[in-house]
C-alpha cells in the first residue's frame, strides 16, 4: 500500500517544483524532439566526450540554432550534461532514447492524449470524454478505435500490448492448470489473448466478445493465424445492462478491460458474469492497480493515464485503488480464491469464484 503522507518539499523547492510544472508541456516537446530528429541518438554514439553544437549539427541537418536552443533545455531538464563546448548524454537522455516503456508512454501522451488534454476541465465537469472530439466524432474512443488516425492507432496499440503482453507467459501457466475446454474472453480487443491460448493449447476454443468493430479485427487476427475454427465473435454492448453473455464457459477472462468502466458499471459486469457461472468455473480479472505497484514510476503513470480515461476513453473510468475495486467485486457476490500481485510489469491477478 503506497502512502503520500508527508510533503517532500520545502517552501524553496516547492516553487522551483511549481515552475517545472508550468513548462511541463514545453520540456516534454523538448525531449520528443531531441529524440525524433537525432540528436539523442548522436550523443549517445559519442560517449561521455560528447560533441559541439556545429558537429551535432552537421550529423543531423538541423540547424546549429535549433541544436543549441534545444539542448540548452535539456541542460535545464537534466537530459544532456555541458562542459564546455560540448553536450554529452545524461542518465535521463539515454532512458528516453533506449527505454521500451518511455517510449511507449511518451508516444502515447503525444499521439493520443496531448491535444485532448486541453479539454480535461470540461471533461471532469461533465462527466464525458470531452477531448475525444481532437481524435474523431464517437461517444466512446473503443467505438473509433479501428479508425483513430494512423499515428494515433499505432501508439495506442503499441502503449496497450507494451504492459499486457509481457504478462502473457505467467498467466497462460496460471489459467491452463485446469486445462479449459472453453474460455469466454470479454473485452478481447485485437485477439492477441486468444491467439496466445490458442497456441498455448490446441484443445481450447475461445469466445471473444467485443464491439463489433472490434472483432473484425480480433477475427481477421484469429484467420491470419489459422485459429478462426477455434475464435468465435460474440458481438456485444457491455453498457447495455440488458446484453446477454455466452451460455457458458470453463473460465472467463477479462484483462485490463473492467478499468474501462465506472463502478456501477463494472458492478452490472460483473453480477452478469456470476449469473454464467457453473460449479467449478473461474473468473479471472487481470487489472493495474496503482496502490499495487512496486515503484512509484509506476504508480504515477497510472494515475496518469486514469485522466486519459477521464478525457479520452469514456469519462468516468481510471486504473482503480485496489481497496475501492475489490468493494465491487465482493458487492457482486463474487469471492477472490487467489491474488497474485506484480506480474509483468505490475499487472494484479484475481482469480474469483461465485459466493
Amino acid at each position: 500500500m503506497i502512502h503520500k503522507k508527508n510533503d517532500p518539499f520545502n517552501a524553496l523547492e516547492a516553487k522551483t517544483e511549481a515552475q517545472k510544472l508550468s513548462f511541463a508541456p514545453i520540456v516534454f516537446h523538448t525531449a520528443r524532439t531531441l529524440r525524433d530528429l537525432g540528436i539523442l541518438s548522436a550523443l549517445d554514439k559519442a560517449g561521455e566526450k560528447g560533441l559541439s553544437a556545429p558537429e551535432i549539427a552537421a550529423q543531423t541537418g538541423v540547424s546549429e540554432y535549433g541544436v543549441k536552443v534545444l539542448l540548452d533545455m535539456a541542460i535545464s531538464a537534466h537530459i544532456v550534461l555541458w562542459e564546455k563546448p560540448n553536450y554529452s548524454m545524461a542518465n535521463l537522455g539515454f532512458f528516453l532514447l533506449h527505454d521500451g516503456m518511455t517510449q511507449a508512454n511518451m508516444d502515447f501522451t503525444a499521439d493520443v492524449c496531448y491535444a485532448a488534454m486541453m479539454h480535461l476541465t470540461e471533461s471532469i465537469t461533465e462527466g464525458k470524454p470531452a477531448g475525444l472530439k481532437e481524435l474523431g466524432d464517437w461517444e466512446t474512443i473503443y467505438q473509433g478505435l479501428s479508425k483513430l488516425p494512423e499515428k494515433a492507432k499505432e501508439s495506442w496499440f503499441k502503449f496497450d500490448h507494451f504492459y499486457s503482453d509481457r504478462s502473457f507467459p505467467v498467466l497462460l501457466e496460471e489459467v491452463f492448470k485446469s486445462e479449459p475446454k472453453k474460455i469466454v474472453d470479454i473485452g478481447g480487443n485485437t485477439g492477441k489473448w486468444a491467439m496466445q491460448c490458442c497456441g498455448y493449447s490446441s484443445d481450447v476454443e475461445i469466445t471473444i466478445v467485443d464491439l463489433p468493430q472490434q472483432l473484425e479485427m480480433a477475427m481477421a487476427n484469429a484467420e491470419q493465424h489459422g485459429y478462426q475454427d477455434r475464435v468465435h465473435p460474440f458481438p456485444a454492448n457491455m453498457l447495455d445492462k440488458k446484453q446477454s453473455l455466452p451460455e457458458f464457459a470453463n473460465v472467463w477472462w477479462m484483462s485490463q478491460f473492467l478499468d474501462c468502466f465506472s463502478p456501477m458499471e463494472i458492478l452490472s459486469i460483473l453480477k452478469r458474469v456470476k449469473q454464467q457461472l457453473r460449479p467449478g468455473d473461474s473468473v479471472y480479472i487481470l487489472e493495474l492497480f496503482w496502490d499495487a505497484q512496486k515503484y512509484d514510476a509506476a504508480s504515477y503513470s497510472l494515475n496518469a493515464t486514469s485522466l486519459y480515461f477521464t478525457c479520452l476513453a469514456n469519462g468516468n473510468s481510471r486504473f482503480y485503488r485496489s481497496d475501492d475495486f475489490l468493494e465491487i467485486i465482493e458487492e457482486a457476490g463474487l469471492v477472490i480464491e487467489e491474488r497474485t500481485d506484480n506480474i509483468g510489469l505490475g499487472h494484479t491477478l484475481l482469480k474469483l469464484k461465485a459466493q
